[in-house]
């Protein structure tokens, strides 16, 4: 009985109500795959890289709503602040927070005290303001810095994005440690901006899902978590490539298809993820979003 799911997921399905299926399937999911799991081996490399002067960074580059952001959440919850048993002191050795929607040095600041739960002063100076980070950073024994939405830069003036830059480049090098950052392709043409930084960024794409064995792969792990009686033959090829097509090859995209499929399916009493189910989802894909808008 439900042998296409995982004991947990078929354990929780036996006993579970309709709306505890339907909440459950709209929370995230980590749906691993190679690409990820390399990019996750490369990110711990980082955040075990002994101290030195020139400390690797990571940037990885996708289209938006490609996993990116899921990524660092991953990797973040994995690095969950702690008590140090002996000496009773926090440690958080992974500090993530996204960038300020501009490349402005008093925002960065104030968004990495808001993250560290610490007060922030309107009226205090920036060098101020930057030395009370230096501190905290190195009282919490942060060994990473992680920076979603990179690309934000870009939207400074010139001289803005390389104040900004600098910022960056100075507190990986006085604290000696790892930057990882994310963002959209216009985040690797921030990098490239300037050349210290793009000798110290490894770039790490996330390409967009075509129809190959990974793909697959993918569709089969999230067959197994979704909270559905019957299985759902997601990798037989309509079904495949009609999520592929929707979706436009974006995983976020995939995930959002899969979760409005599998609610329809529970509240229709189908039990499974069929080419009728997924036609029949509240689901507009993202090449007819762009065509609205413009039209």
């Amino acid at each position: 009985m439900m042998k296409h799911l995982t004991e947990k997921t078929r354990t929780f399905v036996e006993t579970a109500s309709i709306e505890e299926r339907i909440e459950a399937t709209r929370k995230f999911k980590w749906i691993g795959y190679t690409n990820a799991a390399q990019i996750l081996k490369k990110m711990e490399d980082c955040l075990n890289y002994p101290k030195s002067i020139r400390m690797p960074n990571l940037l990885i580059v996708g289209d938006s709503n490609n996993g990116k952001t899921a990524l660092l959440t991953k990797f973040d919850q994995s690095h969950l602040a702690y008590i140090d048993e002996k000496t009773d002191k926090l440690i958080n050795p992974v500090l993530m927070i996204q960038a300020p929607p501009e490349p402005d040095e008093k925002r960065f600041y104030n968004a990495i005290l808001e993250k560290l739960f610490a007060p922030t002063r309107t009226s205090e100076k920036i060098d101020s303001r930057q030395s009370r980070v230096k501190n905290l950073l190195k009282h919490l024994e942060v060994k990473a810095i992680v920076i979603d939405e990179i690309h934000h830069v870009l939207a400074g003036s010139p001289s803005k994005q390389r104040l900004f830059l600098n910022v960056l480049k100075h507190l990986s090098n006085e604290l000696q440690i790892p930057l990882i950052c994310a963002g959209t392709k216009l985040a690797f043409n921030a990098i490239q901006s300037d050349s210290q930084l793009a000798n110290r960024f490894e770039p790490r794409i996330l390409p967009r899902w075509t129809n190959n064995t990974e793909y697959k792969r993918l569709l089969l792990s999230f067959s197994m978590v979704l909270p559905l009686k019957k299985e759902s033959s997601l990798v037989e090829g309509s079904i495949a490539n009609k999520i592929l097509t929707y979706s436009d090859g974006l995983i976020g995209e995939i995930s959002k298809i899969l979760e409005l499929s599998t609610i329809l399916a529970i509240e229709s009493g189908a039990e499974h993820i069929t080419n009728s189910i997924i036609e029949n989802i509240d689901y507009i894909p993202p090449t007819q979003r762009k065509k609205a808008f413009y039209n």
